[in-house]
């Protein structure tokens, strides 16, 4: 029976949804059956169905769950910035905490959707996570006054694509680093607007 710190059981859901990520992210989505998560959390098999629906439904919760800790991390990271050009690469730095976390084992949503169908409501998970992440980096640069944000937030998306590759593949905690050094050298680069130009 799991506990929280005032002494009362937690909930159910809260259960699942914390044996769901750690077995799913540990271990795969298809790897882990739906009686270990069971097992795991100390719940009855009722109590999954009755507040998932399925295993799929479960998956996808675990992203939306997986989805939420990235865009905390991530936005906390950004309050140490001022400006929007800073903000887009300490996307990079929220990344690298990532990279550096013991249980770190790659992007979980790439991973859940290896082997889903292309009409899955976890791909459409995964999609959501992926949008959210284009459009914020759409948003900082269209900030920062380049003249085009979201060519420049596809490139920047691609290094971060990259660099999670590469920290899982390669084991390479400082992926994120050089991605963060190659987004630099990619604003540095990169024609502001008219009335940025201005500004500056």
């Amino acid at each position: 029976m799991t506990t929280s710190s005032n002494g009362t059981r937690t909930p159910a859901r809260e259960r699942l949804l914390q044996a769901a990520n750690e077995l799913f992210y540990g271990e795969g989505v298809q790897t882990v059956g739906i009686d270990r998560v069971i097992e795991h959390a100390g719940v009855a098999k009722a109590s999954l169905y009755n507040t998932f629906g399925s295993k799929e439904g479960l998956v996808c919760a675990y992203l939306e769950y997986r989805h939420e800790r990235s865009r905390e991390r991530i936005t906390r990271t950004l309050t140490r910035f001022r400006s929007p050009r800073e903000q887009l690469l300490g996307v990079f730095d929220a990344q690298g905490e990532a990279f550096t976390e013991p249980a770190y084992n790659g992007c979980a949503f790439v991973r859940a959707t290896a082997e889903a169908p292309e009409d899955s409501s976890v791909r459409r998970a995964a999609e959501k996570y992926r949008a959210w992440v284009l459009g914020l980096f759409t948003e900082l640069a269209a900030a920062s006054g380049y003249a085009e944000p979201e060519e420049l937030a596809r490139r920047l998306h691609l290094l971060y694509d990259g660099a999670e590759q590469a920290a899982r593949m390669d084991r390479d905690p400082s992926a994120a680093t050089t991605a963060r050094s190659a987004a630099a050298d990619l604003l540095d680069a990169a024609p502001l607007a008219e009335t940025a130009r201005q500004v500056h």
